[in-house]
């Protein structure tokens, strides 16, 4: 499965963004998704995964309350909604596709990644 992420940009503090994760090729609906993010000089970490029916969702706890993530398996794709966002949101998201389930933050589960998409919030 290929994956294209979309929807970063340069928001306010506060402000909203909603990311995009199109997935081409079958079985989307097998896959459960992932978001991870890697600022400057950081590891990657994880943010958000959803389940494969997408009944199940997991938030790192730095975003839980603000991101919401679900999915759209007739669409193939899945999204992550960023609201309130912060300063320290500021890094390049990827999502990520995973046959596995459970673990979902750990990142060397994840066969298949997109190219990532630039969030930048200002102060």
């Amino acid at each position: 499965v290929q994956l294209q992420a979309s929807g970063g940009g340069l928001e306010q503090a506060g402000g909203s963004l909603r990311l995009s994760c199109a997935a081409s090729g079958r079985s989307f609906s097998s896959y459960a998704m992932g978001w991870f993010r890697q600022a400057p000089g950081k590891e990657r970490e994880f943010v958000s995964a959803i389940s494969r029916d997408g009944g199940s969702t997991y938030y790192a706890d730095s975003v839980k309350g603000r991101f919401t993530c679900s999915r759209d398996n007739a669409k193939n794709t899945a999204y992550l909604q960023m609201n309130s966002l912060k300063p320290e949101d500021t890094a390049v998201y990827y999502c990520a596709a995973t046959l596995y389930s459970g673990r979902y933050s750990d990142y060397v589960l994840y066969s298949y990644w997109g190219q990532g998409t630039q969030v930048t919030v200002s102060s």
